[in-house]
């Protein structure tokens, strides 16, 4: 837990999705800079069914569709707990045969995986960016931001069934219905899809220090579609990190150049700009930034963070606690706030904090975690 003002907004990360923007002119590309990627990358392998897949249509799903239109037969699927059982597992971005192997993965996982299943069973699809607050997260030094996708399951005019659901349309959300209950959707087209798979993977590489394959992740990412902004983004950060600082500022100034209000943009050329010693032009993009986000997200928690390292409990704790009135869905600030409490002698108050920490974990490597933490906490410290 490093340089907290240093690295803000490094990178944007569509763990489930990221609305399009304008398409940028030109972006320079620099395969002679990396080396090939560790493994072969097709755009083709995303939504590429397994054998295991086809089976599983064949005799589970096919044996449902006498009596059942192809929409309701899948997504009774993806419903029940006997037949799939899904589980919702962020540490990764799956293809859709991965995210069918392991049953789990994160929104944009699971919706390639349905829309593979979907397509094989000769339904249209169409895909949505579900209009949500951005939701952030980080790891080390670089600070994502996450929105959601879901996908409608549409019927073909072949389809012909006795019964009114053969012509319904359904979607499937793997979002809990309280979550999205008001919010609206706007249609996005399966290259913008792709491109946020590829991009995503970009970053999860880029977060472990994978610079070269993030980089051929990313450029596939533009391939697929080349008005997705975001990819543009992640590829500046990655040239950022491999110290190739001119083309990563051109590259945030031509999104700059598209969208003069691009808040990643921004606070990765405020970074570059300081990196290479230009003092004197960081004031007038630094202003820009802070008038349109005086308070970015993790601002309260990184002052919390400080007030621990001096031993200043109590101001740690209100600063976690305004943090999380800000974003009460991220695991972290519901851990540190219970370590502010375990410090304070607040034990119980610790113990709520940590299993709020546990339930708001996307990981089952943090869901473990957190569930030790409290055994132990249990075991060591009384409580009333």
């Amino acid at each position: 837990m490093k340089a907290w003002f240093a690295l803000l907004f490094t990178l944007l990360l569509t763990a489930c999705a990221s609305p399009p923007s304008q398409k940028i002119s030109h972006l320079q590309l620099h395969d002679q800079g990396f080396t090939p990627p560790s493994k072969a990358i097709e755009i083709d392998d995303v939504m590429a069914l397994s054998d295991e897949m086809r089976a599983y249509l064949k005799n589970d799903i096919g044996s449902q569709l006498r009596g059942k239109s192809p929409q309701k037969a899948l997504f009774d699927a993806l419903s029940s707990k006997g037949q799939i059982r899904l589980e919702y597992d962020a540490e990764m971005t799956r293809n859709a045969a991965q995210a069918f192997k392991a049953k789990s993965g994160n929104c944009l996982s699971l919706v390639l995986m349905t829309a593979a299943l979907a397509k094989e069973l000769g339904m249209e699809v169409q895909y949505q960016n579900v209009l949500i607050d951005e939701v952030w997260s980080r790891s080390n030094d670089i600070y994502f931001s996450a929105g959601h996708v879901n996908i409608v399951l549409k019927h073909k005019s072949a389809f012909r069934g006795i019964t009114q659901e053969y012509s319904q349309s359904m979607v499937i959300d793997f979002l809990p219905p309280k979550d999205l209950r008001g919010q609206g959707s706007e249609p996005i087209k399966e290259a913008t899809v792709l491109a946020m798979y590829f991009n995503n993977r970009a970053a999860e590489l880029l977060a472990q220090q994978q610079i070269n394959d993030a980089y051929w992740f990313a450029r596939t990412a533009l391939i697929s579609d080349p008005d997705f902004t975001a990819a543009y983004n992640t590829m500046g950060v990655i040239y950022r990190q491999h110290g190739d600082m001119a083309l990563a500022e051109n590259v945030f100034r031509q999104i700059l150049g598209k969208d003069g209000n691009n808040i990643m943009a921004l606070s990765n050329l405020v970074e570059v700009l300081r990196k290479t010693g230009r003092s004197a032009e960081t004031p007038f993009y630094l202003s820009r930034l802070e008038k349109l986000q005086p308070y970015p997200p993790f601002y309260f928690f990184n002052r919390g963070l400080a007030a621990m390292e001096r031993g200043e409990y109590t101001e740690a704790k209100a600063l976690f606690k305004r943090e999380i009135r800000r974003d009460a869905n991220y695991d972290e600030f519901h851990l540190w706030l219970a370590l502010a409490h375990l410090r304070l002698g607040e034990t119980r108050d610790a113990i709520d904090e940590l299993t709020l920490a546990k339930a708001n974990s996307t990981t089952r490597k943090a869901q473990n975690l957190y569930a030790s933490k409290l055994e132990k906490i249990k075991a060591t410290y009384s409580y009333n």
